[in-house]
């Protein structure tokens, strides 16, 4: 190579870099915002009465918990709905998409007080919350048919 061949190639990686981190910082600045993904499932168990017993004693009132008596074959089950992840945290002034998909229950009608105020997720389908975190603060994720466990919480931290 000759004397000017080093500095010249080592000149055109460097230029090569800068120019492809100027262009994924401009596609990043034109995107819609941030995705992200969210599933409203039902966490359950169960076992047979006789390895152990059926608790007697209530849960809390609402939809979001389900206890079901043993059947007769001795199987007892109990149930939660929640959202997954039950915490998402973006910062102040973003877009963000939340794309919902349904697993369990048939119909989830919910809300983020301040952020999105009414949408409904259903049992395989994708439903898409967009909002602009205008404001720090908690905002709760609430589905109205399963409390008081289905509940969540979207954290908006200040630029």
């Amino acid at each position: 190579m000759s004397r000017w061949g080093t500095p010249v190639c080592v000149a055109a990686t460097v230029l090569a870099l800068v120019l492809g981190l100027a262009a994924a910082d401009a596609a990043r600045a034109q995107s819609p915002g941030r995705v992200v993904y969210v599933a409203a499932v039902e966490m359950k168990g169960g076992t047979q009465q006789d390895k152990e017993p059926y608790p007697t004693g209530p849960l809390p009132a609402g939809g979001g918990y389900v206890k079901a008596p043993p059947n007769a074959a001795g199987r007892w089950e109990v149930s939660v709905y929640q959202w997954s992840p039950a915490t998402i945290v973006v910062q102040q002034g973003e877009t963000v998409t939340l794309e919902i998909v349904g697993i369990n229950g048939d119909v989830h009608p919910s809300m983020i007080p301040g952020l999105a105020e009414s949408f409904v997720v259903k049992r395989g389908e994708l439903t898409r919350v967009t909002f602009t975190a205008r404001a720090p603060g908690l905002y709760p994720l609430i589905c109205t048919k399963h409390q008081p466990s289905m509940q969540g919480t979207v954290v908006v931290l200040p630029k």
